[in-house]
């Protein structure tokens, strides 16, 4: 569609003017080859594109990588933003949007892609009072170390990694009990709060592991 495509065209513009390598793709299938051809550091995904959804090339994506992914959609229902994110879109923009509201997200999900590609190169995580290391298997807060169950340790692990992005409850129990895990959701919750007891001053008023109504929960700090 013209609007689409010039929409297409005004956020690749204003991404080369402000330094960015940028290539574009005017449909799903496209999309899907450049991404393996050209694999960007960074992806934003119009959810509205024709041969394959923006969800569905989201799902491919996040089959092979881990790259961000900023997904732009002009619904504003709840239930789009939570599918994009369920399936593994790290952020979204609702349409119409101002391009400096796209830029500053586009440069603070590579900010945080650096940091934890840092991070992650010599096994230690950190976050707030955390540091935790993937090698040995240890968790020091407030340099203190405390011990972790295997799923504990694992959920620390995924918020850690991915910390200051939105979860959703799905995600983290797919990523931690699997996919074929149709046991009660409130486990997850079980989980999040013995996490909070070890790390937070007062796990009542959480200031690293926080909820998000509705959707899941983050990690700040």
């Amino acid at each position: 569609m013209e609007d689409e495509a010039a929409l297409a065209e005004s956020v690749s513009y204003n991404l080369l003017r402000e330094g960015f390598a940028v290539v574009t793709a005017a449909d799903g299938e496209r999309a899907l080859e450049r991404f393996r051809a050209d694999r960007p550091h960074l992806v934003v995904l119009d959810l509205m594109l024709p041969k394959l959804s923006g969800l569905d090339v989201c799902r491919a994506i996040r089959r092979e990588s881990s790259v961000p992914i900023l997904m732009l959609t002009a619904k504003d229902s709840e239930a789009d933003k939570v599918a994009g994110l369920e399936l593994g879109a790290d952020d979204y923009v609702t349409k119409p949007f101002s391009m400096r509201e796209l830029i500053s997200r586009v440069r603070a999900h590579l900010r945080r892609a650096e940091m934890d590609q840092a991070a992650t190169s010599d096994g230690r995580l950190a976050g707030g009072p955390v540091e935790l290391d993937t090698e040995s298997h240890e968790v020091t807060v407030r340099d203190e170390l405390v011990a972790f169950t295997p799923k504990e340790f694992e959920l620390l692990e995924t918020l850690l990694v991915r910390k200051g992005r939105l979860l959703t409850r799905q995600f983290l129990i797919e990523e931690i009990w699997g996919t074929d895990y149709y046991g009660d959701t409130k486990t997850l919750d079980v989980h999040v709060k013995r996490l909070r007891q070890k790390i937070e001053r007062d796990p009542h008023q959480p200031e690293h592991i926080l909820t998000v109504r509705g959707l899941g929960y983050k990690f700040v700090g």
